[in-house]
């Protein structure tokens, strides 16, 4: 490896205070959040001001950044709250996030009013094909572009020749893959009056679709030779993961996992293997070629629609489609993370049921795997449990292992 070429930043996604303190455990450099308003995942929990404020200080203690969403295409009646916002932003002091995410220009104009001091990094949204775009929003202040998913990675080497060295590029490099441009969708918008522009897409492009001809009403055709039906917008997921040097290669500066509606587990899943996998190129590429094979079997205990490499090679043909249903694949159930060791039982919120003497997987931030079997459940009160039937009920479990905070158990299907 030549040592002039730095090290990709790994940008996790944080649906939650929870999950971003897993993305930070468990190897990413970075993790996007986003309030209650203004960002495109409208359905995800999302953050409180005052989460956001512990989100960002937990992250920074760990040396670790913070990018906050504001990225919907905006409307009149949405400019007033989001100045309102940047000056409560602008307000945290040094608990500020690293950078804002924004789409619209609108809504860059305003943040370069308000905040200036904190970095701008222009959306996916924004349909980043070409580097005069990369360079009219570095003029303007930008510090990092995210490219469009539908770039190849030519385009991508293309755009880096071509732009300031200091001028960084982020892509999705692994996630759940949009049928529409960039994510300009309207398919939600027209059959559930949910806008995925403004951070409410209902993913009506997962949903079962049939051929009507327009004589014969009623009739409904399916698109391909399949009794079921055919999921005809139905994109597997991006994955990456066995291409680190090309991106590297290509110039990317930050690698970006989609999913702020995913659970801890997938994002515990996702952000060690990748973590493992970048860290091993940059150690020796020999390695890295030698443990492909273990980073995809480690992403595929993620949940996922089947892997794709999306338009980094070429464009996507009819292998990249899921064409007879619309669920994910699911490999192993997320049952808790450790956040607590009391009296030799280790405290956590159920999050899935599991019983005594079941065998479980216990994967820990450093990289490692457990395999141990439950020995002991007790309830808050030390009541002993064959079982814990309730979600988000509070547990004290023996697993026959000595375990840490921030340790993962995981259940295979």
């Amino acid at each position: 490896m030549s040592l002039d070429i730095k090290k990709p930043e790994l940008l996790l996604p944080g649906g939650d205070l929870e999950t971003l303190k897993t993305a930070v455990m468990y190897g990413a450099d970075a993790v996007y959040i986003g309030g209650d308003l203004y960002g495109l995942r409208a359905k995800a929990k999302n953050f409180t001001m005052d989460e956001m404020k512990q989100g960002i200080e937990f992250a920074h203690s760990y040396g670790k950044k913070v990018y906050v969403t504001a990225n919907i295409t905006a409307h009149n009646r949405d400019l007033a709250g989001i100045r309102k916002y940047f000056k409560e932003l602008k307000d945290f002091g040094e608990l500020r996030p690293d950078a804002v995410i924004i789409s619209d220009p609108g809504v860059f104009v305003i943040a370069r009013e308000i905040i200036p001091e904190i970095d701008i990094h222009i959306s996916t949204q924004a349909n980043n094909t070409n580097y005069e775009s990369y360079k009219f929003w570095y003029g303007l202040g930008a510090k990092r572009v995210v490219s469009a998913r539908e770039l190849s990675m030519e385009e991508l080497a293309q755009i880096r020749a071509n732009i300031p060295s200091e001028m960084e590029i982020e892509t999705f490099v692994h996630g759940s893959m949009c049928i529409a441009y960039s994510g300009r969708c309207l398919l939600s918008n027209y059959f559930t009056g949910r806008d995925a522009n403004l951070g409410a897409c209902t993913h009506s492009c997962r949903w079962k679709y049939h051929l009507v001809e327009e004589t014969r009403p009623g009739e409904y055709l399916p698109i391909e030779e399949n009794e079921r039906g055919s999921y005809i917008f139905n994109s597997k997921d991006l994955c990456m993961i066995e291409y680190i040097p090309e991106l590297v290669k290509a110039g990317v500066n930050s690698f970006k996992v989609e999913g702020r509606m995913k659970t801890s587990l997938y994002v515990a899943t996702v952000a060690r293997a990748y973590r493992m996998a970048i860290d091993d190129f940059f150690k020796d590429p020999k390695l890295y070629e030698a443990g492909k094979g273990k980073y995809m079997e480690e992403v595929s205990k993620g949940v996922n629609r089947q892997f794709t490499t999306g338009f980094f090679f070429g464009r996507p043909g009819a292998e990249d489609q899921i064409y007879d249903r619309n669920t994910y694949e699911k490999a192993y159930t997320y049952l808790g993370t450790i956040s607590e060791i009391k009296g030799g039982l280790y405290g956590l919120e159920q999050k899935n049921k599991f019983s005594v003497g079941e065998n479980v997987e216990i994967i820990r931030p450093n990289g490692d795997t457990i395999y141990a079997t439950v020995k002991r459940i007790e309830d808050e009160e030390g009541n002993y449990m064959e079982s814990c039937p309730h979600p988000q009920q509070r547990i004290y479990v023996d697993f026959g292992v000595e375990l840490d905070i921030y340790d993962m158990i995981r259940r295979k299907e």
